[in-house]
């Protein structure tokens, strides 16, 4: 850096600590208090980092960053803000700000933050910008050109760019996990690892040694050392899906983990500094789960800076044919198959359906159109019954609910049995599997929707799946 930081904070304390921070890091700082103050500074300084706080006794900071803006386009501003403020700064990254950081923060964000801002001033552009219109063919692993896409597209290329902690939420199959991958590849962090952890998927005596590692010999069955996802995330993305799943007593070492950057692997003596960015999700209502005890009030509030809500398939219904016809194009070529396109009453049909399971249920529809049948037309007799059943349901042509129709689809042809005869002679251990594998293909896969269900934990049922496949 040439020109000086320009650091705009008004309470004296916290500035001396930022100034020490990056002084220590070798960069040249000047400091000042106002929005007067700062107006004289950037005029003589032309500084090309900007630290601003966006709340100062004689003024808005967000209305001194516009200014700095016209003056200097290629300015690169981070915002500083209070838990209580997230929403300015959430609009001050539309308004244009490079970065954001949240109080308290520490050492390593506030490095993490100037660098990537030298780093963008380099390279004479912000971290790479992704198109704006989305296409049939998608963006960044979504599908979909609705003006409710467009919104995701736009938030996730100027989140991206960012070092801030993303929490997605969105029901079951709306692609969650799509989203996070978009947010890493947008990044400044694009070419570091992306590691993803089910926090659903693993059981809670393990969920530990995944995220934070351990030493060999540190509990029964430690072989050898092993790295846990922050690590092996150090320098891009960690993103712990299914976030409110994990155990409350993990939940306080992940804060201390958010609040210190440093990790403690199980059996270690001493911590160790990782620079990872957040990224959560979950298809439950993270505050609700926080209201009823399950989730920690101050883990939601740091991990909640930068929300985004996907939205489900039934409020983007201009999506659904774009997101089949690509679905048939890839099933297609996959399965050796040659279809070429819907006949006009399968249009109808998905048009119509209200989609619980998202795109993920579309997709398995697909799919199984595909797999069953060959082209070139898709016919509505192709589809799985259960999406027929719950057209004619809509359309007033029968009194079956779709529950109803989707539970006779997964047990076969005819109803349930009334009672216990159809049952006598199955060992225990199958008609259990049978029951959890058909509750699950009812849920359209998903596992914890099926746990739900059966009101026991998801990674039960994960532990159960893996031990049918290796028996």
């Amino acid at each position: 850096m040439t020109l000086p930081i320009l650091l705009i904070e008004d309470t004296p304390s916290l500035a001396m600590v930022y100034e020490t921070v990056l002084r220590k890091a070798g960069h040249e700082i000047v400091s000042v208090a106002t929005i007067a103050e700062s107006r004289s500074q950037f005029a003589k300084t032309r500084s090309k980092i900007v630290l601003l706080d966006l709340l100062l006794p004689d003024g808005d900071g967000t209305e001194l960053m516009a200014e700095f803006i016209e003056l200097e386009p290629d300015v690169k501003i981070i915002v500083i803000t209070a838990n209580g403020s997230i929403n300015r700064a959430v609009e001050a990254m539309r308004l244009g700000s490079f970065d954001f950081l949240v109080k308290p923060f520490d050492e390593i964000r506030l490095l993490s933050a100037v660098d990537n801002a030298i780093k963008a001033l380099q390279s004479d552009s912000v971290p790479p910008q992704v198109p704006v219109d989305g296409t049939a063919e998608g963006f960044e692993g979504f599908i979909g050109s609705s003006e409710e896409m467009q919104q995701i597209y736009r938030m996730v290329r100027n989140i991206g760019r960012s070092t801030a902690t993303v929490f997605v939420t969105g029901e079951s199959g709306t692609g969650k996990d799509i989203c996070a991958q978009a947010i890493h590849n947008v990044s400044s962090r694009a070419n570091g690892p992306f590691i993803p952890l089910n926090c659903g998927a693993i059981p809670r005596d393990l969920l530990e040694s995944e995220v934070f590692g351990h030493l060999k010999g540190s509990f029964t069955g430690a072989i050898a050392d092993k790295k846990g996802a922050a690590a092996v995330a150090h320098g891009g993305t960690l993103f712990l899906d299914e976030i409110c799943e994990m155990d409350l007593a993990l939940q306080t070492k992940l804060l201390r983990f958010l609040q210190t950057s440093t990790i403690q692997p199980v059996g270690a003596t001493k911590p160790q500094m990782v620079d990872v960015r957040i990224v959560c999700a979950t298809n439950r209502d993270p505050l609700a789960e926080v209201r009823a005890g399950r989730f920690r009030e101050d883990l939601y509030y740091r991990l909640h800076v930068v929300p985004i809500h996907l939205p489900a398939l039934k409020d983007r219904p201009g999506d659904i044919m774009e997101i089949a016809g690509s679905m048939l194009e890839k099933f297609a070529s996959e399965e050796g198959k040659n279809f070429e396109g819907f006949s006009q009453g399968v249009v109808d049909i998905l048009k119509a359906c209200d989609w619980p399971g998202n795109v993920r249920q579309l997709m398995n529809v697909i799919r199984n159109v595909v797999v069953l049948n060959d082209g070139p037309v898709v016919l509505p007799e192709m589809l799985p019954s259960e999406i027929t059943l719950a057209r004619a349901e809509k359309s007033g042509n029968t009194g079956r609910s779709r529950h109803a129709a989707s539970r006779n689809s997964i047990a076969g042809s005819g109803p349930p049995p009334t009672n216990l005869a159809a049952f006598i002679g199955t060992p225990l251990a199958q008609l259990e599997r049978d029951f959890i594998e058909a509750t699950i293909e009812f849920c359209d896969g998903s596992i914890t929707q099926a746990a739900r269900l059966l009101d026991v934990s998801p990674s039960t049922l994960y532990r159960k799946k893996d031990s049918w496949e290796n028996s």
